[in-house]
């Protein structure tokens, strides 16, 4: 029988063990991460099999998030709107947010999600 994956990386390209490259965190050199590559496959996973035991977050999902050309619509979520996903889910199921990590090398991103993501643990 095959171990559930606890650890939940969302990242459009990467793999865990490049961001290791970056952060020398300890944690991506495990090998139980789960991989997710956009919004629609991290709310899905978290919806099949509940709250992992930590999330590790990307913002730019991918190049599409930005803008359309000529257009007011995104066509592409980032990892800031799974970060928010996850609150409300949290929220909705009255349960306490997983540990979590941003590795985006968005500087601007990275602080959203983690202010978002902080400012809900302190409530």
């Amino acid at each position: 029988m095959e171990m559930t994956k606890r650890l939940l990386f969302l990242d459009d390209i990467r793999y865990p063990f490049e961001v290791y490259h970056y952060t020398q965190n300890d944690i991506f050199r495990r090998k139980d991460w789960y991989i997710v590559r956009n919004y629609e496959q991290f709310t899905g996973r978290i919806l099949e099999q509940g709250l992992p035991e930590m999330i590790s977050f990307d913002h730019d999902l991918a190049d599409e998030h930005y803008l359309k050309t000529g257009s007011q619509e995104f066509v592409e979520k980032a990892g800031y709107d799974c970060a928010k996903w996850l609150v409300e889910y949290c929220m909705d199921h009255l349960l306490d947010l997983p540990e979590f990590y941003c590795h985006s090398l968005n500087p601007v991103g990275k602080e959203n999600i983690e202010s978002l993501l902080n400012n809900f643990k302190r409530i």
